[in-house]
């Protein structure tokens, strides 16, 4: 009798989550979709109509202002949706979803770089949490709905159903995976992808990858040290974008002028870089860094272009601009490595966006969905070790230590990068901006 009460109750939680994760995975899906078709609109804008790019002051000090008015603690992003998810006490307003979507879109349109990542991450926690207060559901339920949201918004937006399911475990806190979410953040990120793909029609570019070296010595200690340097690059990345965030807040204290002289610094660095490569999601510069090759100081450029873009305010995620950085860097290594360029840069792709997110599972599995198995230890190796050298550091503030990467470094319990990075110690759910 006690096994088949056992059995049923596991039967109604699978039947529950099915559901509940289905309905978060239809709404991330819809929202990823319209962005994504909206996405292709305004940059097809902007690259036919060159002009835009000296509205870009403008659109940024327009969306501040929108923030400041209406957006209250919608402008933490990601990190409100962390620290929600990590026993916080704020609520994930609704507004964030229209907010980020329009104020990204801007920035696409205007020329600004940056990525996607953020708003349908945005998007679908915002969504999942509003749908989680119209079902009436407790507490526990509506954090796990609330990773469903990040889950569905990364699967759906990338094309990646598994990297997304794990992405929304794993990117929590560093060290630890919730498995509690497991099921509902997988039907999530995969109900999420058949929408946009199946339903909607949106389709998701994927790169050729046919020259894999065969396994030896001397490659494996040529991709280990590729993919320290691709740690060391997100490290980088990360650093500058919060010390600029840092910087603009104290140089300029009203949010509009803040993003207006971004804009302003991002025109200048247009005409003394001479090229207008940088700018945006930086699809092309991943195109051609697995077709006719990039400037050596591709990486370099594009993730300056990134950091003051996002330092100064503006609106965007910083994953596709992580996946150009990377696929640069690594096309710019094979010539000093010997080693096939697209071979190369497909490491860099997952790499640096791992250091950067400390999401070592979620970044292999996305270079199996895009680049196929015939890498896979190659890509593993490449993720593991640029996550040990990135460090506590990453590009989202609020993600938790959950275990040091090193016993030889004492971190505080519920530490977030944060606090590492300002040398505090703060108790779990305090988080931070």
């Amino acid at each position: 009798m006690q096994k088949m009460r056992l059995s049923w109750t596991f039967v109604r939680t699978f039947l529950k989550w099915i559901l509940l994760g289905s309905g978060v995975g239809i709404l991330s899906g819809t929202a990823s979709a319209f962005f994504l078709k909206s996405l292709e609109y305004v940059t097809d804008l902007r690259v036919g109509h060159p002009w835009l790019l000296f509205l870009l002051p403008a659109g940024g000090a327009l969306v501040s202002l929108l923030y400041l008015k209406f957006g209250k603690n919608s402008a933490k992003g990601n990190n409100l949706i962390l620290e929600q998810i990590n026993n916080g006490n704020e609520t994930i307003p609704l507004r964030m979803a229209p907010l980020v979507l329009f104020g990204t879109l801007v920035t696409h349109l205007f020329g600004g770089s940056a990525g996607r990542e953020g708003t349908a991450v945005q998007m679908g926690g915002s969504l999942a949490e509003a749908l989680g207060k119209l079902l009436r559901l407790n507490s526990v339920d509506r954090r796990i709905l609330l990773i469903c949201g990040i889950s569905g918004g990364f699967g759906s937006i990338f094309g990646t159903p598994l990297a997304g399911t794990v992405f929304g475990l794993e990117v929590l806190a560093i060290g630890l995976i919730s498995h509690e979410a497991l099921l509902p953040a997988f039907v999530a990120s995969f109900v999420g992808h058949l929408v946009t793909t199946s339903f909607w029609g949106v389709s998701h570019i994927h790169y050729q990858v046919d020259g894999v070296p065969a396994l030896s010595v001397l490659v494996l200690l040529k991709v280990i040290l590729a993919s320290v340097l691709f740690g060391l690059t997100s490290i980088f990345f990360s650093e500058l974008t919060h010390s600029l965030k840092k910087g603009y807040t104290y140089l300029f204290r009203n949010p509009m002028v803040k993003s207006a002289v971004g804009g302003v610094i991002i025109i200048g660095l247009v005409y003394v870089v001479g090229s207008r490569d940088y700018l945006g999601l930086g699809i092309p510069l991943i195109q051609n860094s697995f077709a006719d090759g990039v400037s050596p100081f591709a990486f370099l450029w594009k993730l300056l272009f990134t950091s003051l873009t996002l330092g100064a305010g503006f609106q965007g995620g910083e994953v596709t601009p992580l996946f150009a950085i990377g696929a640069t860097l690594g096309n710019a290594l094979s010539g000093f490595l010997h080693l096939y360029a697209p071979f190369l840069a497909s490491l860099g792709f997952i790499a640096v966006f791992c250091g950067a997110t400390n999401t070592p599972i979620a970044c292999f599995l996305m270079g199996i969905e895009l680049f196929g198995s015939s890498g896979a230890i190659y890509m593993f190796i490449a993720c593991i070790v640029s996550y040990l050298f990135s460090g506590h550091t990453g590009i989202y503030t609020s993600q938790q230590i959950g275990i040091s990467k090193s016993h030889w470094i004492q971190v505080p319990t519920g530490a977030t990068i944060g606090n590492i990075r300002l040398g505090k110690k703060k108790k779990p759910g305090s988080g931070n901006s």
